[in-house]
């Protein structure tokens, strides 16, 4: 990779590590359509870009969740019971997707992609308030809540925070729990996912120098020295201002992101 290439990478795992730290998203829904630039631009087999950027994008939340979660674990307000309850569901699902994805070609893959980033934008622009009564399900409802999650995160390369923390906000988590549980969860799903693409990646044709199955290594490192450093700023700024606000600058973003991936679909 040249220099101006490292760059592009650092930046990009600057922003996506404050993203995960700031808003428990783990950073995928910024990453996946950045990589996925950059993969075509370097030439990358047309039908592996994406399905090699979500993979990519979802072994770098295995780096920056460990270090936002650190910052959130300081301030109290991990839910460790939840993640205890979540993670076998999200471990199976996560390990799901990546194979349900091998199965799509790239542009059904990038379609769907852009559609739950398209939701999650949505989702962040409402302000709906859940019923006062309303609790997290019982141990079999957390499984499964785990499992759905895990699958959806796994086959779009994020972190899960997208249907993880408006679930637990939907339960009346509030939402600076939500946000730091959310990057808790973000490990199990990053772990499970990347081990899932490596196997189901691993004697892909045409999987250029350097992937480990559908993991591209060299832009794994770079984005990863970027992000490990911004997550924790992103986990402290969380806890002082209002979430709510950059959540609609970011909802901005991300259907700007979702328009990209759109094109990339249909191109």
């Amino acid at each position: 990779m040249d220099w101006s290439l490292v760059g592009i990478l650092l930046l990009m795992g600057a922003g996506g590590g404050y993203a995960a730290g700031l808003l428990g998203i783990g950073g995928g829904m910024v990453l996946v359509p950045f990589i996925t630039m950059i993969f075509t631009a370097k030439g990358f087999a047309p039908g592996l870009v994406v399905h090699m950027a979500i993979a990519t994008s979802l072994a770098t939340i295995m780096f920056t969740s460990l270090s936002s979660v650190r910052a959130h674990h300081r301030h109290g307000v991990v839910q460790w019971r939840i993640v205890a309850l979540m993670a076998p569901g999200i471990v199976l699902g996560s390990w799901i997707g990546p194979w349900i994805g091998k199965q799509m070609n790239a542009s059904a893959l990038a379609l769907l992609f852009a559609l739950f980033v398209a939701f999650s934008a949505l989702q962040m622009l409402r302000n709906r308030k859940p019923s006062a009564g309303r609790e997290l399900p019982g141990t079999a409802g957390m499984f499964a809540a785990g499992g759905v999650i895990g699958t959806v995160a796994g086959l779009v390369g994020a972190g899960g925070g997208f249907i993880s923390v408006p679930f637990m906000a939907w339960c009346n988590v509030r939402i600076h729990q939500a946000v730091a549980t959310s990057a808790a969860l973000g490990f199990p799903i990053a772990l499970s996912g990347t081990l899932s693409n490596i196997y189901f990646g691993w004697s892909e044709p045409g999987l250029p120098q350097h992937s480990l199955g559908f993991v591209y290594l060299p832009a794994l490192a770079v984005i990863v020295a970027a992000s490990v450093t911004m997550a924790p700023l992103g986990a402290r700024m969380a806890h002082k201002m209002d979430v709510a606000a950059l959540k609609r600058v970011f909802a901005v973003v991300l259907f700007a992101l979702a328009g990209y991936m759109f094109h990339h679909a249909f191109a």
